[in-house]
């Protein structure tokens, strides 16, 4: 079993806490990357990035200083968004970082598939972005990260955005389970008008129809982030563990979920003893 998840924006230098244990994979892809925006001007990688001047003329300073090889941060201490804030790794006990190193996988537009401990630097460079000489990154990276899982397991546990989930779902070959974890609100207990919420359709429905059962984008990431710091402190190695999940009011509703589409629910107070 593999959980997918998405990087963060935001990211630091950690070269303190510990070494990384090992390169990423695709390491010599990244520096194709890394030359083809060194290429760019400054107002075409504002455009790849979509952020702010300000934010923008400190990522293209960096471009010239990136080294892929030298003081390196393991990507899970490197990342600071939601999800690894919730997860923790920088309180993770020995067992716990085994774990995560065999299970999980973050999926990133720069290194295409890391490892926990894998020596990454700062990038700014999201899967959406039209951000290589493929045309985009989807191009770019094609079936490679799939295939790359694919040998490794025959089940992925979905914990990625949409953006980054894609990247794998579109190559799905018949052998491989894939099971997706949603994490919401019942309709009509939520801000549904709230634009961090999505409703979340099941396979197939029409998109017209009201869905029972609200994302929100935030709320998402810091289950996600707990799903995974669950499952490495329970060493949990199927699927069917996870639905044992009950941290952040979260738990699992089996009348919204399928086979292979777990949905958990926050538990409102007076609904169960």
């Amino acid at each position: 079993m593999r959980f997918i998840i998405s990087p963060a924006k935001k990211m630091k230098i950690d070269t303190d806490t510990f070494a990384p244990a090992g390169l990423p994979v695709y390491l010599e892809r990244a520096a194709e990357l890394l030359e083809w925006m060194r290429k760019k001007s400054l107002p075409e990688m504002k455009a790849v990035w979509k952020c702010s001047e300000k934010i923008a003329q400190e990522a293209y300073a960096r471009l010239e200083k990136t080294e892929l090889r030298r003081n390196l941060t393991p990507a899970f201490l490197s990342y600071e968004g939601i999800q690894y804030q919730y997860m923790a790794p920088a309180v993770f006990e020995d067992g716990q970082w085994d774990y995560v190193q065999e299970h999980v996988r973050i999926l990133s537009g720069f290194y295409g598939i890391l490892r926990p401990l894998d020596g990454v630097v700062p990038y700014r460079l999201e899967m959406q972005a039209k951000a290589s000489e493929a045309g985009s990154l989807y191009a770019f990276w094609g079936r490679s990260l799939y295939e790359h899982l694919a040998a490794e397991t025959d089940c992925i546990v979905n914990l990625a955005s949409r953006e980054y989930a894609v990247c794998v779902e579109k190559y799905l070959e018949k052998d491989m389970r894939y099971v997706t974890c949603v994490f919401g609100e019942e309709q009509g207990r939520t801000d549904a008008g709230n634009q961090d919420s999505a409703p979340v359709a099941r396979p197939g429905q029409n998109s017209g129809r009201k869905e029972p059962v609200i994302q929100k984008g935030t709320l998402a990431k810091m289950a996600r982030g707990e799903m995974v710091r669950f499952a490495a402190e329970r060493g949990i190695l199927t699927p069917e563990g996870l639905k044992d999940f009950n941290r952040l009011g979260y738990e699992y509703r089996e009348e919204y979920s399928e086979k292979d589409r777990y949905v958990f629910c926050k538990r409102v107070s007076g609904d169960r003893d």
